[in-house]
């Protein structure tokens, strides 16, 4: 990402839906995103988004896989995540109050993310956080 961009870039990643597995999109994500202020930030949501997809979609059965997504434009980075659904519900934020032991997840995301979008459909359900990049690139020249 140290080039300046004129149009967008995408890259995505399909992982086996294994707890361990977590780990190799947060990396692959700061990878992509070296150098950017934004990189710790889209590598929280992405591990946050990928756990979801592991603990409470058919992405974390036996044969299940997650699907990550990343989109970089010199105005946003997106990330997505796509599970493999059987939950017949849509993800969404909720309020936990602070002794809960889980459901935070995301509710950080929201709170970190500038928009998050999420798509139900037959075959799962993608969920995208975006990160605007304005910040990091007032006085970049290309």
């Amino acid at each position: 990402m140290h080039e300046c961009m004129s149009g967008v870039r995408v890259w995505g990643l399909s992982c086996p839906g294994f707890p361990e597995e977590v780990g190799r999109p947060r990396r692959w994500t700061r990878d992509i995103l070296r150098g950017s202020p934004l990189a710790d930030d889209a590598a929280l949501i992405v591990s946050e988004l990928s756990t979801n997809a592991i603990r409470h979609t058919a992405s974390g059965l036996a044969s299940g896989s997650f699907h990550l997504a990343v989109a970089v434009s010199a105005q946003v980075v997106a990330v997505s995540i796509t599970d493999d659904g059987g939950t017949g519900t849509t993800p969404k934020a909720e309020h936990q109050n602070q002794d809960a032991e889980g459901g935070r997840g995301l509710d950080m995301v929201n709170a970190i993310a500038h928009r998050v979008l999420i798509h139900s459909g037959t075959q799962g359900c993608t969920v995208t956080a975006e990160l605007h990049t304005d910040a990091w690139l007032v006085g970049r020249s290309c």
